[in-house]
């Protein structure tokens, strides 16, 4: 089991959060956490964002006046 100090809104505190047992093999991974005060289940979900393909925009181009000798 894997264990970590989350907020638990039903004890009001910082207390210790626990991984128990977990079916699906995720194994010290998995997402669903319980308190060890009160009971409480939490779920630690997170996001991968693919990163941006920028050469698919379109690049502005910026002239720059053109000076003639007078």
């Amino acid at each position: 089991m894997s264990d970590r100090e989350l907020y638990c809104d039903g004890c009001d505190d910082v207390v210790l959060f626990e991984a128990p047992p977990c079916v699906d093999g995720h194994g010290a991974d998995c997402p669903e956490l319980a308190c060890t005060g009160c009971g409480a289940a939490v779920l630690i979900a997170t996001f991968a964002f693919p990163a941006p393909r920028l050469h698919h925009r379109r690049r502005r181009v910026t002239r720059t006046p053109h000076r003639h000798a007078a």
